[in-house]
């Protein structure tokens, strides 16, 4: 089964996102584009996880949980997840480790935490784009240790990617999947996201992963099963097709 994905998604609860990033616009906004999963990743916190994936169940699309970590390098690694409770054990071990400051609203943005039907329920009150207080060299088998996928994020951009920040791609890290827009020279398996900040930035129905079923478990075993292809091998197969 061919599903058009964005893995990659930001909701208003990362400083970083648009105020009208809530779990049931980003849930509309991916199906007007046409997709059929999209992953929430807020960085350092899933936290608006379960209101995205009761939106997406009402309207027919699947939503994984997932998080946008910063390492202690500043390298922003994607994590995928099949449930949200394996997502909140990753969280519950960096809310110990992550550096903490005070958000400012005025200056960084509101990070508002909100339930199914978009009502506020709560404030993160220290800034989340900070360190997670784990290095590049850890979050691999962490984030794995939870039932997770970590994939390095946006390798191809110098800002916080993984290649411009260490210079160059270590496979010895136990990463299995990387996400880049195009070939990046990385011999993994990969995804293309749009690390959306703004609705408008919902990728189209472009990307695709061919699933058993339409599913969180599905679209979960699907990924694993590109992870596999990329375990000790540098000839993997990209995880992108395009029409």
């Amino acid at each position: 089964m061919k599903l058009y994905y964005d893995f990659h998604i930001h909701s208003c609860l990362s400083p970083c996102g648009d105020t009208d990033n809530t779990p049931n616009n980003i849930v509309n906004m991916a199906l007007i584009k046409g997709l059929n999963v999209i992953a929430l990743a807020d960085h350092n916190t899933g936290r608006n996880c379960p209101a995205a994936i009761a939106a997406g169940r009402k309207s027919g699309l699947v939503v994984l949980p997932a998080m946008e970590l910063t390492t202690s390098e500043d390298i922003h690694i994607l994590c995928l997840f099949e449930r949200y409770e394996d997502l909140c054990k990753l969280e519950e071990h960096i809310r110990g480790t992550r550096l903490r400051i005070r958000n400012k609203p005025e200056i960084f943005g509101e990070q508002a935490i909100l339930d199914e039907n978009d009502e506020k329920i709560g404030e993160e009150e220290d800034l989340l784009i900070v360190s997670a207080g784990v290095s590049v060299e850890e979050v691999a088998p962490l984030v794995k240790g939870y039932g997770g996928i970590p994939i390095p994020a946006h390798v191809d951009k110098q800002a916080n990617g993984l290649i411009g920040i260490l210079g160059a791609f270590d496979y010895g890290l136990g990463f299995e999947m990387v996400e880049c827009s195009a070939d990046c020279g990385v011999d993994l398996p990969r995804i293309v996201d749009s690390d959306a900040h703004y609705l408008w930035d919902i990728a189209e129905a472009e990307h695709f992963i061919e699933a058993e079923t339409c599913s969180a478990h599905g679209v979960f075993a699907a990924l694993k099963g590109l992870c596999e292809e990329g375990k000790g091998a540098r000839g993997g197969k990209g995880a992108e097709r395009k029409e």
